[in-house]
């Protein structure tokens, strides 16, 4: 519990820094270098991938987006640590989910600024490590920050569309210590609902029959559970909206699924949370995200935070490089939207 609250420590004096340099263009990239370890490896989502240094992760990330957004600010909805669950606890990792807001003034990744607050809606994984931060996989939802300002890429979503908020309990800001009973009891309904999904995909491979039945989720899922999915599906609420709106979409129209496992999976108290590099591939049949489908492998990077109450989970927010998954079948939605802005030569 000493090294969970040292590591967040680290991470939020880390926070505190960055954020009061993005906000006055100070040298992001030294406060960077201040917090984390000389063989700094980042994790980022399409366009940026993985970069090496505090340099190149100041470069590539942060300063373009403090140059584009206005007065940024970091709005925390879910905070925690843990030991991780995928390598027996040999390392801790701290997590945090928000938005990151500001005032779009300038163009982000080619896309044209609105003058209005932005939310750019993220998940930051860190590896902490001998006193400094050795790793981070910061994930954020570009497809939202394209629909907010008008430039949605993509066919309707399923799911609806919105900002999305933090737990209904306002009770996701783990700073002190968690009662290591309930961080346990959290990561054994994550992992059960992890391995009944994995006999559903046993049932499927055998039976031809890709739909769950609502009675296997509701082994660890509340009825009235809500998830909070990437824009480009979108979010529902209770079981069987989420069932219509999501998971059969996504269960009938990919196939040759395939789980890569994850690169770190943790639980403190009633909160968990995991992401992978790549979590999945898997091959588009027609119709999810209403795109056509091909024969292309593809990866699916995921980052899946939980909210758990009593027994089961309530509240699940989910993270997904569709950029990534949709440039591996050759369509870059960036490139296209630039290309087809007025005055860009396109038409």
């Amino acid at each position: 519990m000493t090294d969970l609250q040292a590591a967040k420590a680290l991470v939020l004096d880390y926070y505190a820094e960055l954020d009061l340099a993005l906000a006055s263009h100070a040298d992001i990239g030294a406060v960077i270098a201040e917090h984390t370890g000389t063989d700094y490896r980042w994790r980022g989502m399409h366009p940026w991938y993985e970069q090496s240094g505090a340099a190149a992760v100041a470069d590539e990330f942060w300063r373009p987006l403090s140059e584009s957004l206005a007065a940024l600010q970091r709005r925390q909805d879910v905070f925690l640590a843990g030991a991780n669950d995928v390598d027996g606890g040999a390392s801790t990792w701290v997590a945090s989910m928000g938005h990151l807001m500001g005032l779009f003034d300038h163009r982000w990744l080619g896309i044209p600024p609105t003058g209005k607050m932005l939310f750019v809606r993220y998940a930051e994984f860190h590896r902490v490590h001998g006193g400094a931060i050795a790793e981070t996989a910061l994930f954020c939802d570009v497809i939202s920050v394209m629909q907010q300002a008008g430039h949605y890429p993509l066919p309707p979503q399923t799911g609806a569309a919105f900002i999305h908020p933090g737990p209904l309990t306002h009770d996701g800001l783990l700073f002190d210590p968690q009662d290591p009973v309930e961080s346990a009891k959290t990561m054994a309904v994550v992992n059960q609902m992890i391995g009944d999904l994995d006999e559903s995909n046993r049932i499927a491979e055998a039976t031809g029959d890709d739909r769950v039945p609502p009675e296997e989720l509701a082994k660890t899922w509340h009825e009235d559970m809500i998830w909070y999915g990437p824009a480009g599906i979108g979010s529902s609420y209770t079981m069987l909206r989420y069932q219509q709106q999501h998971q059969y979409p996504f269960r009938l129209n990919l196939t040759e699924k395939v789980f890569n496992g994850h690169v770190a999976r943790i639980a403190e108290g009633t909160y968990g949370g995991f992401f992978g590099w790549s979590n999945l591939t898997n091959t588009p049949m027609g119709g999810f995200l209403g795109m056509p489908g091909n024969e292309v492998r593809a990866d699916m990077r995921v980052v899946d935070i939980y909210r758990r109450e009593g027994e089961k989970l309530a509240e699940n927010w989910v993270f997904i490089d569709l950029l990534h998954w949709l440039s591996m079948q050759g369509l870059d939605v960036l490139r296209r939207m630039r290309e087809n802005l007025p005055g860009a030569g396109g038409p």
